[in-house]
């Protein structure tokens, strides 16, 4: 019986004993050894015998480990030679500790979709005198009639086995998080941890960046106010993050009444790096923000001709569908950036399938960023983490951090959403590279230049001083909810 594609699984929880660092990460020499003993029963089922695990190839850890952890390592073996076995080998994490401030020690989830932590190629070898070439069992379920003996199980067969045997990955490793610190009408009179003057937005957007946030996120926050005194208070404001931070900084000029053209175009000049445009209207809780389509496709097309990077912010699905068209007739310059806002009342609902479905329809080609409202902050941009997308969150959108108590500023949402986004296996990026993944420079490519040859301090002669190599010169280098 051909025995490649066999295959064995052991679930194990990671205690207190496995930690290695203080804030209960599992030492990766762990998940290894769960793989070697995957790697020893598979020698037992195939040969009656251990045999000796010559070594791990192509070993990657790709996400981290906690105690309270449920780790599933399954091995498959994928080529028999005569005394070499190699095995693909997985660890995946299928439970965890449901991790937050208002959650109970206790909580934990079982995983609707585990999380790859560690994947390798293990090669095992058992010398032909050790080969006893037992039946292939594999342990059944339910009472069998003899104890005594254990009953022959069928071989599990994978489709055409291959060395990798984890599925392409779903999700992009890297995630942008943009902290939303201004805008949804948000004062002091809602919360005083809202920064009011440029100075104060500055300090703010220090933090975010300190805490994992790669892009600022700047709207109105005086809904009454003239667009030519928002226009100046912007720029201030953006001169202000500019001198303290590299931060990617984004500006909205949404607000609920009738937009016209020069009112929407008014942040365009402020000196921020991406300029938001609407997309329609939509009900903005008993207020309505009345976008006419003409409208918005002269914006649209009046930012394109000012070479002004655009990101489209969709409150509603026949946003996505305009914004659609807006690209196929160039009035959106490639790549698109989406950014969806879900629970705003009255407007596009904050489920969580609604945030899958949205996932499901933005191109591969663009990127899209998701907002949750109020209470739906944390659920939204958590299910967006899981789905590949990127997340904006802050006191514009959202001023309690759980149930009753005010967040005191944008930077603790940051920090939570970026511990989560490293724990499903993704990291938070900087400024420079967010500023890549958006389509705001080049991705630079190193060339490295040949070292020039040394040129002795004395040159023993004029013909050699002549021949010296000079040196090569461096190459520079929208409503404030009730809860969370």
């Amino acid at each position: 019986m051909n025995a490649v594609g066999l295959a064995v699984t052991l679930r194990i929880r990671m205690s207190a004993a496995d930690a290695y660092q203080s804030n209960g990460t599992v030492s990766p020499a762990r998940i290894l050894a769960l793989l070697a003993d995957v790697t020893t029963e598979l020698m037992i089922r195939l040969d009656g015998d251990e045999g000796s695990l010559r070594g791990l190839q192509q070993v990657e850890m790709l996400a981290p480990v906690f105690v309270g952890d449920y780790i599933e390592a399954t091995g498959v073996i994928t080529k028999i030679g005569n005394t070499t076995r190699q095995v693909a080998l997985e660890a995946r994490k299928v439970a965890t500790y449901a991790r937050g401030d208002d959650l109970a020690l206790s909580a934990a989830d079982a995983l609707a979709s585990p999380i790859l932590v560690c994947r390798a190629v293990g090669t095992s070898v058992v010398p032909r005198a050790q080969q006893r070439r037992p039946r292939l069992v594999l342990a059944a379920l339910g009472a069998r009639r003899d104890a005594t003996r254990l009953p022959q199980g069928s071989v599990l067969v994978t489709p055409p086995p291959s060395i990798v045997i984890t599925p392409p990955r779903q999700t992009p490793p890297e995630v942008m998080i943009a902290a939303s610190i201004l805008g949804g009408g948000v004062t002091k009179n809602h919360t005083p941890h809202v920064p009011s003057t440029p100075e104060e937005a500055a300090r703010e957007a220090k933090r975010c960046v300190e805490s994992g946030a790669s892009i600022v996120y700047l709207g109105i926050d005086d809904m009454a106010a003239q667009p030519e005194s928002l226009s100046s208070r912007m720029s201030d404001t953006v001169a202000a993050i500019r001198a303290e931070t590299t931060a990617v900084i984004v500006v909205s000029a949404i607000r609920p009444g009738s937009a016209n053209p020069s009112s929407l175009l008014a942040f365009a000049g402020c000196g921020a790096d991406i300029v938001t445009t609407p997309l329609g209207s939509f009900n903005f809780g008993d207020s309505v923000v009345e976008t006419r389509r003409s409208v918005v496709r002269e914006v649209a097309t009046t930012l394109r001709d000012r070479n002004v990077p655009v990101m489209a912010e969709a409150y509603e699905l026949g946003h996505f569908e305009e914004a659609m068209l807006l690209g196929r007739d160039k009035a959106l310059a490639s790549p698109l950036r989406f950014q969806f806002v879900f629970g705003v009342p009255g407007a596009m609902g904050a489920q969580e399938l609604m945030v899958q479905f949205v996932s499901d329809r933005v191109p591969k080609s663009a990127l899209w960023f998701a907002a949750g409202v109020g209470r739906h902050q944390r659920r939204v941009t958590e299910t967006a983490l899981r789905l590949g997308g990127h997340v904006r969150l802050g006191l514009a959108d959202n001023i309690y951090l759980r149930r009753g108590v005010l967040a005191e500023g944008t930077a603790t949402f940051i920090e939570r959403s970026a511990a989560f986004a490293v724990s499903i296996g993704r990291q938070p990026v900087s400024p420079e590279r967010a500023r890549v993944l958006l389509g705001l420079v080049a991705e630079e490519i190193e060339l490295r230049e040949p070292d020039a040859p040394e040129i002795a301090e004395e040159p023993v002669s004029e013909a050699a001083e002549v021949a010296g190599v000079e040196p090569h010169p461096e190459t520079p280098e929208g409503t404030a909810g009730d809860s969370d």
